[in-house]
């Protein structure tokens, strides 16, 4: 897989998953990315080793061990069963899996929106389980932005104004205006949620989850909602997010077509991970 990677001033040569058998039988996924600097090309801080020219880019996300319980009549359900993944800065990843995987219950646990009942969870290098209720708020303020399958606009207020809601949350958020010409719904930014198609309140979500820069995108089944075209063309925008801001995805769906068009797959099955491999022959969401 060979991706330029402009922000970071590198071009991804390499992509490796590892995976071993820990000492009580549990399978452990290692993902490896080897990055080429250009000469005179920029550091970075994300660096965690160089030889030569060859540059590894650490890990802005990684759990290990996550297991996540709940009761349901009586019987225990296992909604993870010690998931252990990580995450780079910049990387699109998909979660895939059926209804009942836990693709969901992970993808909260990372928002900080649930929290594991065993296990840990390192975001940039800061621990969640040690968080406090104040601090995690924080986090999720500063570092995250979320789209789900339902757009929650606020229905009072025009398609600009719920963008500008997420800029305010932000001390370094995006010029408005151009994200919603990114967007395509910069004429109709005096229009309220119920003068828009689902695609427009769709992307109008999107633009209030970016304008504040996260370095985390969370993304639930964001097309569950709409039909084949509109899916495509909201996929693209956040194929298109992921490539100009440099935010790192990660996007839960059951949709198989969708995987195609990650850096990289993560499919998981009762609570575990089955499969995770990176897309020798990524797709473009167009195609």
């Amino acid at each position: 897989m060979s991706r330029k990677t402009e922000r970071l001033g590198v071009e991804r040569d390499k992509c490796q998953v590892n995976t071993r058998l820990s000492g009580n039988g549990q399978r452990i996924h290692q993902i490896i990315f080897v990055e080429r600097r250009p000469k005179g090309g920029k550091r970075t801080d994300k660096l965690i080793g160089e030889q030569g020219d060859v540059v590894l880019i650490k890990a802005i996300i990684k759990t290990v061990g996550l297991k996540k319980y709940y009761t349901v009549g009586g019987n225990t359900v296992r909604a993870l069963d010690g998931v252990d993944v990580s995450v780079l800065q910049g990387e699109f990843v998909c979660i895939a899996g059926r209804s009942g995987s836990g693709k969901s219950t992970l993808l909260n646990i990372i928002g900080g929106i649930d929290g594991a009942d065993e296990g840990s969870i390192t975001i940039d290098g800061e621990q969640l389980e040690d968080m406090t209720e104040k601090k995690l708020s924080l986090y999720r303020r500063k570092h995250l932005g979320y789209i789900f399958q339902m757009y929650n606009l606020i229905p009072n207020l025009t398609l600009r104004e719920n963008i500008e809601i997420g800029a305010y949350l932000s001390n370094r958020p995006l010029d408005v205006d151009e994200l919603m010409q990114t967007l395509g719904i910069y004429e109709h930014q005096n229009k309220l949620p119920n003068q828009l198609s689902g695609g427009q309140q769709q992307r109008t979500a999107i633009g209030r989850a970016i304008v504040k820069n996260p370095d985390i995108l969370l993304c639930d089944e964001p097309t569950g909602a709409l039909d084949y075209k509109t899916s495509k063309e909201i996929l693209k925008l956040i194929e298109t997010v992921n490539q100009k801001y440099g935010n790192t995805i990660i996007m839960v769906t059951h949709n198989d077509a969708i995987k195609d068009m990650a850096d990289r797959v993560v499919k998981l099955r009762d609570g575990m991970i089955r499969k995770n491999y990176c897309n020798e022959h990524k797709l473009s969401a167009s195609e």
